[in-house]
């Protein structure tokens, strides 16, 4: 009886301590735990420090009241005949005050949520074309949340947010799109070509048109400036007894001879010279006189008298 009698008290404080540890249990943050008391549900455990009677309370499953996130794959057909797959991510949570439906209402609740997005994505993109699945995949993403959140709700579930992160054709119909995409490129890449060339043809003109205005300008004021230097020189001649026919002849002859020691200073030019006899430049000088008084009478006969030049 002895060894009995020590060794109760020992066995006493054991039993105590197991009671103690298996009655009190610990929740973590943004976590629940759900205690059943002998198979029937009892209570939701929040965070923190909880206690259950022994043997008779038991704590059948914790739950993640973080919002998470379910990728669902779903190839569907567009209205113009293109198989086309989605990703669809569904972002969802526990409702924390709901609880005990999301776990005694659906079993699975992955295979809920993944059913009703494919019952959605097959019911919204038949009615679009490919280009408007691209354009419109934020139609479709709303139109899954309001059919998620509607259904999802009544079993504790809240749908945070849906997206269609990926829309990926058959990869025949990308390289059409592509090879689409490069000639319209292309195309636009011509347009601008042609309107740069004709850019640089209308300037080219206009540069053309105003140099030539500018070349005929200068001719213009050069035959002003030799009229009137032609002038000022008959005048000076007259001025020493020599007539106006004379004073022309002279001017001519002089121009003829200037013109010869141009050509001359020229290294590079080639003057050919007809055969002449040694009086000629007399002979020019007579002709031009001569011409000169022929051009007077003439205009004497027509009342003009101004000098010719």
């Amino acid at each position: 009886m002895e060894p009995f009698a020590l060794f109760s008290p020992f066995l006493l404080l054991l039993f105590v301590l197991f009671i103690l540890k298996s009655g009190f249990f610990i929740v973590q943050q943004q976590t629940t735990a759900i205690v059943q008391r002998l198979g029937k549900f009892s209570r939701v455990a929040q965070a923190g420090l909880q206690f259950k009677i022994p043997f008779v309370d038991q704590v059948i499953t914790r739950m993640n009241l973080k919002v998470q996130q379910l990728d669902v794959l779903v190839e569907t057909k567009t209205k113009d005949d293109v198989f086309v797959r989605l990703k669809v991510s569904v972002q969802y949570q526990v409702l924390k005050n709901k609880v005990y439906d999301a776990y005694y209402e659906l079993e699975e609740p992955h295979l809920q949520i993944t059913s009703y997005v494919f019952d959605t994505v097959r019911a919204e993109v038949p009615k679009m074309r490919l280009d408007e699945v691209f354009e419109r995949k934020d139609d479709v993403a709303i139109a899954i949340k309001e059919e998620l959140a509607e259904a999802m709700h009544r079993y504790g579930y809240g749908i945070v947010k849906a997206l269609v992160t990926d829309i990926d054709p058959d990869e025949q119909v990308k390289v059409a799109m592509n090879r689409i995409n490069a000639s319209e490129r292309e195309k636009v890449a011509a347009e601008y070509e042609a309107e740069a060339q004709k850019i640089r043809i209308i300037a080219k003109a206009k540069a053309e048109a105003e140099s030539k205005r500018l070349q005929g300008r200068g001719i213009a004021d050069q035959r002003r400036e030799i009229a009137k230097g032609l002038e000022d020189s008959v005048e000076s001649l007259n001025k020493v007894g020599i007539n106006p026919q004379e004073a022309s002849a002279l001017i001519v002859i002089v121009q003829h001879y200037d013109t010869l020691t141009s050509v001359g200073e020229n290294a590079n030019s080639n003057v050919i010279l007809l055969p002449n006899s040694p009086n000629v430049a007399s002979d020019m000088m007579t002709q031009l006189i001569a011409s000169f008084e022929a051009a007077k009478k003439i205009g004497d006969a027509s009342g003009n008298n101004k000098p010719i030049l």
